[in-house]
């Protein structure tokens, strides 16, 4: 008998949101490791620091059926003075970047949910190679510079393309697309 070789399942479905349960933040934490320090090798160790304390972490959940499965993608945001939020630490699983829905999911609800806020100005230092996405999602380039050895750009959102988001906390539901 003959056997087609077939994908390992990927979910089609995401959960969008800001992490309330302790196990959503330890997995967004425990990506944020495996992405920045051991993948990237960014950081040694850990890449905590002292935004975390003040930080609110976003996640992309995978959804079987309609329960929770995974963190799949994280990413965090703060304000650092009134009106300016910064957003950082994006981080989307290895194995779900092809799902094109998910980075621009979890950057659509940090500047949307932010805006909801009080947010008049949103930030973000993102590695260069990722400025591409950010661009085609209405961010523009402030300056450019490097950041951990590594070429960055701070790039800042065109919040009339992010309208206020008033309910994070449930978020929304993401559906899989192939990236582009």
């Amino acid at each position: 008998m003959i056997f087609e070789p077939f994908s390992p399942f990927v979910p089609s479905g995401f959960q969008i949101k800001f992490a309330v349960d302790p196990w959503e933040k330890a997995a967004a934490c425990a990506l944020r490791r495996q992405v920045f320090c051991e993948e990237q090798g960014v950081f040694s160790g850990d890449d905590r620091d002292e935004t975390d304390d003040v930080a609110i972490p976003i996640v992309a959940v995978s959804l079987v059926g309609v329960a929770a499965d995974t963190v799949v993608g994280t990413v965090r945001i703060h304000q650092a003075e009134p009106g300016l939020w910064w957003g950082s630490r994006l981080a989307v699983g290895a194995e779900y970047r092809r799902i094109g829905a998910l980075g621009s999911g979890l950057i659509r609800l940090a500047v949307s949910s932010a805006h909801a806020r009080g947010c008049t100005r949103f930030l973000a230092n993102v590695q260069s190679r990722n400025a591409l996405l950010f661009r085609r999602l209405h961010w523009t380039t402030v300056e450019t510079f490097d950041l951990y050895g590594r070429p960055h750009h701070r790039m800042e959102a065109d919040l009339s393309y992010y309208p206020p988001f008033a309910t994070p906390e449930e978020g929304f539901l993401s559906l899989a697309r192939k990236a582009a």
